[in-house]
């Protein structure tokens, strides 16, 4: 269950002595230093991505960069997970510090010196692999926090977990992997982890900024599977059967009416999207059975119940309407990334410092999903965004996410290694 924080007008704060304006110029200007580092690194990862739970080279590379620092290394967890843990000369909490690392089956179309053109077997067809959503200068940025904050060691006040962890993407079919695994492989215990930070690119956040919001800020999903089962029949006869092909049209367009006319969405918005249908063999052929699948994204997570109660019985009312069966299937995935209030506030300290008040945005809700979520409802968690879109491209040409022209300005990456390491000294709030 998640730790909650009672903080009152008096709460006192786990801060360091160095955590002043000597400190942020020292941490500033080693920044400035580690980032042509930082570039590097992201640049290698993004030209030899492996995809979820296959994450080997990968883990290898962040070892090798990690051994210098002397830090006490955990590897493997969750197959090619990595924590390695750094323990400051002062008391003070343990603060987790997490990155991602995994890549997505997309060729890239990019045309930059350092272009991916891996390739491997996926669900049995030859495709690329590409980092399309920023995981290599996430892990990058990890590294460089990394390798500042170990050179200031006995300044830090409490212990840091840097949690590298594979298969946010998702696991393969059949396997196990990503954060839940991490967390049952014990990621956030020895020493037992009481806040834990994320970081993730924007192609559309500007350059040299940081975006954040407090409470739900990326979606919960769940994957759902509809099999229609109709009666099978001569095309040109339909009434001698039931069509399952017209009975999942008529379902996807009744699953829309949850969100537009049952779900309170003043509150927190919510979708429902049919993204694949499988059905039939042949032109004239009404077949026997109809797959509808798709995907279920919520902001709130009290909407949870009533829409997959509402799927299932929608798809199977339908179904019986029209003279045929339907079976549901709906797997939750991620939860609500929920950005813990008060761990939010006090965080912004290190925000600013990082970036600067007039660079730091309060942004919206984010329907896409997050793996980080599964460490944010053992602990209190903070998730921000780190701007990657270039400053002369107009918000309207950003490359987006998982996509094959997805592309970030790599220029900026010690704005997320600054915050990285000003959010361990700004420590955490205390009962």
């Amino acid at each position: 269950m998640r730790k909650i924080f009672t903080l009152g007008i008096s709460c006192i704060f786990f801060t360091s002595p160095l955590f002043s304006q000597k400190a942020e110029k020292k941490i500033a200007a080693a920044a400035k230093e580690v980032l042509p580092q930082v570039i590097e690194w992201r640049r290698h990862l993004h030209q030899y991505p492996e995809l979820s739970n296959r994450e080997e080279k990968t883990a290898a590379y962040i070892l090798e960069q990690l051994q210098p620092l002397g830090l006490e290394i955990q590897y493997p967890v969750a197959h090619h997970g990595i924590v390695a843990v750094l323990k400051g000369g002062k008391p003070g909490p343990v603060i987790a510090l997490r990155a991602d690392i995994d890549a997505l089956p997309i060729k890239e179309e990019v045309d930059i010196p350092f272009k991916s053109i891996q390739t491997t077997q996926f669900n049995g067809q030859t495709v690329g692999i590409m980092h399309a959503c920023g995981h290599d200068a996430h892990t990058a940025m990890l590294l460089g926090a990394a390798k500042i904050l170990s050179g200031m060691r006995k300044d830090i006040p409490g212990t840091v977990k840097f949690i590298f962890q594979p298969a946010e993407e998702g696991v393969p079919a059949g396997e196990k992997g990503g954060a839940s695994l991490m967390i049952e492989e014990g990621a956030l215990k020895q020493p037992d982890v009481d806040v834990i930070y994320g970081a993730h690119m924007s192609s559309g956040l500007p350059v040299g900024t940081i975006g954040y919001k407090p409470g739900a800020t990326l979606a919960s999903s769940a994957n759902f599977k509809i099999i229609v089962h109709g009666k099978q029949a001569h095309g040109a006869r339909p009434w001698q059967g039931a069509d399952p092909i017209v009975i999942a049209a008529q379902i996807i367009v009744q699953l829309q009416q949850i969100v537009s006319r049952e779900t309170p969405l003043t509150q927190a918005p919510a979708i429902i999207s049919v993204g694949k249908i499988n059905a039939g063999v042949r032109h004239n052929i009404v077949p026997e059975e109809a797959v509808l699948e798709g995907t279920i994204r919520l902001l709130e997570r009290d909407f949870q119940d009533n829409t997959f109660r509402r799927i299932e019985e929608i798809a199977k009312g339908v179904a019986r309407s029209m003279g045929g069966e339907a079976s549901v299937n709906i797997i939750p995935n991620n939860y609500v990334t929920h950005n813990d209030e008060k761990l939010t506030a006090h965080a912004v300290r290190a925000l600013e410092k990082a970036v600067g008040k007039d660079n730091l945005q309060l942004t919206s809700w984010g329907t896409a999903a997050e793996d980080f979520s599964h460490f944010a409802r053992q602990v209190p968690g903070f998730y921000f965004t780190v701007g990657g879109k270039a400053t002369d491209l107009p918000a309207a040409q950003a490359p987006p996410h998982h996509s094959p022209i997805f592309y970030i300005d790599d220029s900026r990456l010690d704005v997320g290694v600054k915050a990285f390491v000003y959010l361990v000294f700004n420590g955490i709030p205390q009962p």
